[in-house]
């Protein structure tokens, strides 16, 4: 995933690597043998299955009016000198000539006939990709198929002989503190070894809406990047994919892909080439404290359904907006981000069961799941309206939750480019001291429903916050929708 460098702030890094160069630091405090003791069959399950690692090198042809990257260098570095001099060279040169540029990963086999796994963003753009075994020979390989989504690619090598290869563990079953092996290509050195702790599960770096990663602590670099995470059985329970890191190197926290989110996919690629999920046509969001309260629920879970797609399965299947999904296909949704993935999991054209909270009440609707279109789309893209600063006045003060609201008419629908059949009322300013403005309304938004109620004046705005008030709710749920069309729910505090 790209990264965003920001002085002094953490990074999130693919490990991937373009060029290498490295300045050794020695540092030798005192530390007993006791202190630095891990699991006694390290040594074991690492000459186990070592040969099944390996490196990947790919090449890529680039055009006489791209440039070099020069590779990020610690700040007086002594290699600082020498690579600008160098990539000044290589970018001057003869403009029509091709350059060709080479980047270094990991792999590992798990077919002895010659299938490698790896990370997509190691062989993205490549001409060319070579597989280097642990005893020195290369095959080239050929890309059977990848998912940017996940970041995964599979890939073929014709060997003479059967290959050692290694098997996918059961992720799902790893535990928080389990010790783990990573082995990979790190900087470029050749097949490393290191060893740590999960140090957490289920975690979201926000890469994709199917984040999932294991955390681990054990050391992994630039260049591990499509490298296996072992437990101490000797199985791959991850691929190793990404680190957060403010200097580009390990720093102790690592995320690898777990094996039960990619075995299924592996079977697809290699297969079809390609992969299907499973779609039902909703946008969603997730559910804080504030929603939680004004839909009556007893905790803050679940995912709720912000709009749903024009006769799409969901539609058809009866589910509505604010409902909020707790369950799907058996499988419990604790939040938001669970269900995109239980959904993609999900097996297509069959009809499963899905429990939502509608109106504080469970209901079991049956949707038929279908085939997710190949997008590069966005989703939950927010289009905002020309930006306008919200309006501070006395009248605005006065005005239920801090909005000054105004019934639709044909100059506001040009003013803020609102579609024709919207029906509500347009926010016309927002009191910057409101908890509506701390929730991020802005004016140019239509207000279709508070609380499950439509409203189409201001006055049914009124009535409706006043019987939430009487009922003892500490917040309404505005249901809003942008100029683009898209929908949002929005909890804000009552005065």
């Amino acid at each position: 995933m790209p990264a965003l460098r920001e002085t002094g702030s953490p990074l999130l890094v693919r490990l991937g690597v373009a060029a290498v160069a490295a300045a050794l630091i020695f540092a030798a405090p005192h530390v007993t043998r006791a202190q630095t003791r891990g699991p006694d069959n390290v040594a074991d399950v690492a000459d186990r299955v070592q040969t099944a690692v390996v490196n990947i090198s790919t090449s890529q042809n680039v055009n006489p009016s791209q440039s070099v990257p020069m590779p990020q260098l610690p700040p007086g570095s002594p290699f600082e000198e020498f690579f600008e001099e160098f990539f000044k060279n290589k970018n001057d040169g003869d403009p029509k000539r091709q350059r060709k540029v080479s980047s270094l990963g990991s792999g590992f086999v798990i077919d002895p006939s010659g299938i490698v796994i790896t990370n997509n963003h190691v062989i993205a753009e490549a001409d060319e990709i070579i597989v280097n075994f642990a005893d020195g020979s290369k095959l080239k390989a050929e890309l059977l198929g990848r998912d940017e989504k996940i970041d995964l690619a599979v890939l073929r090598v014709k060997p003479k002989t059967p290959l050692k290869a290694v098997t996918f563990g059961d992720s799902d079953k790893t535990r928080v503190g389990e010790w783990v092996i990573a082995i990979g290509n790190p900087f470029g050195l050749g097949g490393s070894v290191t060893v740590g702790v999960i140090s957490a599960r289920n975690r979201n770096i926000e890469s994709s809406l199917y984040d999932d990663f294991i955390q681990t602590d054990a050391a992994i670099n630039r260049g591990n990047s499509g490298g296996p995470l072992f437990n101490l059985q000797g199985e791959v329970i991850g691929i190793n994919t990404a680190i957060f890191s403010q200097t580009g190197g390990s720093i102790g926290i690592g995320f690898a892909i777990p094996a039960n989110t990619v075995a299924p996919l592996i079977k697809q690629l290699r297969e079809s080439g390609e992969i299907q999920r499973g779609w039902i046509g909703v946008s969603i969001q997730a559910v804080d404290d504030q929603i939680a309260e004004s839909l009556g629920l007893p905790r803050a879970s679940g995912a709720l359904i912000a709009a749903v797609g024009e006769n799409g399965p969901a539609m058809k299947g009866g589910m509505l907006a604010g409902d909020v999904v707790i369950r799907f296909n058996g499988q419990e949704v604790r939040e938001m981000r669970n269900l995109p993935r239980i959904v993609a999991g999900s097996e297509i054209g069959k009809t499963v069961d899905v429990v939502v909270i509608r109106k504080g009440k469970e209901q079991t609707l049956r949707i038929q799941v279908a085939k997710l279109a190949d997008t590069d789309k966005k989703t939950n893209r927010q289009t905002k309206a020309e930006p306008q600063q919200p309006q501070k006045s006395k009248q605005a003060q006065n005005r239920p939750l801090g909005l000054e609201l105004s019934a639709l008419s044909d100059e506001l629908r040009r003013r803020y480019k609102l579609k024709e059949n919207l029906k509500g009322l347009v926010v016309t300013g927002v009191d910057p001291e409101s908890n509506a403005a701390d929730q991020n309304v802005q004016a140019g938004v239509v207000l279709v429903e508070v609380s499950g109620e439509a409203v189409t004046t201001a006055a049914e705005m009124r009535t409706r916050v006043d019987a939430l008030k009487k009922a003892g709710k500490k917040s309404a749920l505005l249901l809003l929708v942008n100029p683009g069309g898209e929908q949002r729910f929005v909890a804000v505090e009552i005065q």
